[in-house]
């Protein structure tokens, strides 16, 4: 094999993500990218567990609180909500900082360490219709940052979405900060499937 068709090979495993070439330090197999998918309407642990991922989850904060005035706004004015903010584990690495605002208040006491909030709103009896997502970059504040484990301006993808019930009520108001060097986003397209709009920020 000679040198260019190593290198030509590197190069393509790189672009593969399977492996890191890291100036000055070497070669180095890269950890796994857990798939972000489009195309599908679950939750964020449901759809990581269903690719074989191991995923945890840490309760931040659970209470039934006033949302700030945008999230009021997408619920139709002031409603006593409940605010739910966590932290995702991926393979034992912080990946993930969801802050949710639910409508259902039953949802303050229910246990959302190991179970998915759409699995927990359909036991409720609340049937989730649609929801409609933002994905946009963005980078690590301070607070973020410590929570995630990473420096300040950490590059992440910003995730808002607006879950609806089926008369199109608003359900539950969801942002999450995603570590852009834990997740990949992934979706596939058939002729009549998923729609995905551009627009310039």
């Amino acid at each position: 094999m000679t040198l260019a068709t190593l290198r030509q090979a590197l190069r393509q495993l790189e672009e593969d993500g399977l492996l890191s070439q890291q100036p000055g330090r070497g070669t180095f197999v890269a950890e796994p990218r857990a798939a972000y998918r489009l195309d599908s309407l679950r939750g964020f642990a449901e759809d990581l567990r269903a690719q074989g991922q191991t995923v945890s989850t840490q309760i931040l904060d659970q209470q039934a609180a006033w949302p700030p005035s945008e999230v009021a706004a997408v619920f139709g004015g002031p409603v006593h909500a409940v605010r739910l903010e966590r932290l995702r584990f991926v393979a034992g690495r912080p990946a993930v900082h969801q802050l949710s605002w639910i409508r259902e208040s039953a949802v303050a006491a229910a246990d959302l360490s190991g179970n998915s909030l759409y699995a927990t709103l359909a036991d409720l009896g609340v049937v989730v219709h649609r929801a409609a997502e933002v994905i946009r970059p963005g980078a690590l504040d301070a607070t973020l940052a410590d929570l995630l484990r990473q420096p300040e301006g950490t590059p992440a993808f910003i995730s808002d979405r607006i879950t609806f019930g089926l008369d199109d009520t608003p359900l539950v108001v969801d942002r999450a900060t995603i570590l852009g060097s834990a997740m990949e986003i992934r979706t596939e397209r058939t002729v009549g499937g998923l729609s995905m709009q551009w627009s310039r920020l």
